[in-house]
């Protein structure tokens, strides 16, 4: 393309999976590793986007979504910079809590609307809402997206699950429906398209698997 329009490409993923999301629960602000099937998923995505050029990563600071990062850029020399602003929600007093039972129900009503009708999921104790997250979500995106020095910049921004819902808010403006018909899948990938202050959804939620 014409470098002269200026076009940043954003690849938005979500971490590989953990050993608490095999065991169905809330995690949130919790800082748990990558499980081994996560780490190799994380590696399969990045060798599905080796020949992007990526010139800057964003991460969360928690390590499941760093180690994400780590392996999508592998051997690539690529500045990682954390960001707190797009950490998980912090779930408070229910991190930790199981989501669902042995028959596959919720077990805790405030868990099942955070599922399924975020908006109205209570703040819980010492913890935030979604409305929290799209907040600080929205501070970095449009930090970042009006940042002439990334402007014709290829950027990874490493997420987690209801965070980078929250972040794709910025092109979906449509909070009532913020989970998009799912949560989005461990290491799929969202490419977003800046270019005049235009955002394009190039891919939703694509799983190199």
């Amino acid at each position: 393309w014409n470098r002269a329009e200026k076009l940043m490409l954003i690849y938005i993923v979500r971490h590989g999976l953990t050993e608490w999301n095999k065991l169905k629960k809330l995690q949130g602000a919790a800082d748990v590793s990558l499980a081994k099937e996560g780490i190799l998923l994380a590696e399969k995505t990045g060798e599905a986007l080796k020949d992007v050029k990526f010139d800057i990563c964003f991460t969360s600071p928690l390590s499941r979504a760093r180690q994400t990062a780590e392996c999508v850029l592998g051997d690539r020399n690529v500045p990682i910079i954390p960001d707190k602003r797009i950490q998980e929600i912090n779930f408070g007093d229910l991190e930790g809590s199981c989501v669902r039972d042995a028959e596959g129900n919720y077990i805790d009503p405030q868990v099942e609307m955070f599922f399924r009708d975020p908006v109205n999921f209570k703040r819980p104790e010492n913890g935030e809402d979604i409305f929290d997250v799209i907040a600080r979500t929205k501070d970095f995106w449009e930090e970042k997206t009006s940042d002439p020095s990334l402007a014709d910049k290829t950027v990874l921004v490493a997420s987690h699950g209801c965070a980078v819902r929250a972040l794709l808010q910025n092109i979906y403006h449509d909070p009532e429906n913020f989970w998009h018909g799912c949560v989005p899948p461990n290491c799929c990938v969202n490419l977003v398209e800046v270019k005049n202050g235009k955002t394009v959804l190039l891919e939703e939620d694509k799983v190199y698997a």
